[in-house]
């Protein structure tokens, strides 16, 4: 059961500006990944859940999350079905992200009052997901759609709110641009929590990282 209302998670979303997202099938590594997100300042972490027995891996992650890290909202991601989307819920998932629109996912995550963030490309396809109550689209592969994209939409819907994945880095003038253009915020994977750090287990880099990401964000808002 989720540990955070979907109001909370959205505006935890907004505050910060950005989430990073990880997959590492060894759990004990992606509590030290995920410690270090929460010591640079991020409140929440999207597991990508690409492997297999990944649900394992978030379970232990979300109980060291809920007993370690005190206000960590734990989501999950690359989610392609409802019952996937159910299961991650059990075991704690305080948002759901999709890559695709999937109205079966949407039902399962309002019943629970979970936040679910669906992948969308098109304009028809963002103003279905907010008709299904989605509170933030993804923008995904967000490096093809890039910040005129988001800018298009936000003209006929300024209410929209947009979270692009993909083609976005810690960059101050990758940043820029997208914040300019307005999303809501970012999802950062390997431009943040990059294999070499990964492979060195440079936490102390990742900590870095996130807290300098998170500053430029909330300087270019400023």
């Amino acid at each position: 059961m989720s540990q955070f209302s979907r109001i909370e998670v959205a505006t935890a979303m907004k505050e910060t500006g950005m989430i990073p997202l990880f997959f590492n099938s060894n759990t004990e590594l992606s509590k030290k990944v995920l410690k270090a997100c929460y010591d640079g300042g991020a409140s929440l972490m999207e597991f990508t859940a690409r492997g297999d027995f990944a649900h394992e891996v978030f379970g232990e992650l979300t109980k060291y999350a809920i007993k370690e890290l005190p206000g960590m909202i734990m989501g999950v991601g690359s989610v392609t079905d409802a019952g996937a989307a159910s299961l991650y819920m059990a075991l704690g998932a305080n948002f759901v992200v999709t890559p695709v629109l999937r109205e079966d996912i949407a039902i399962a995550c309002n019943r629970k009052k979970v936040l679910w963030s669906p992948g969308c490309g098109t304009l028809a396809e963002i103003t279905r997901a907010e008709e299904l109550g989605c509170e933030i689209i993804k923008l995904f592969p967000g490096d093809i759609y890039g910040p005129q994209f988001v800018k298009g939409v936000k003209g006929p819907q300024p209410w929209t709110s947009i979270m692009p994945t993909g083609g976005v880095s810690p960059t101050e003038e990758n940043l820029k641009a997208w914040f300019n253009a307005g999303v809501t915020c970012v999802g950062m994977g390997s431009q943040l929590i990059s294999k070499e750090i990964i492979a060195t287990e440079n936490y102390t880099q990742l900590e870095e990282n996130v807290r300098n990401t998170l500053a430029v964000i909330k300087e270019i808002r400023n």
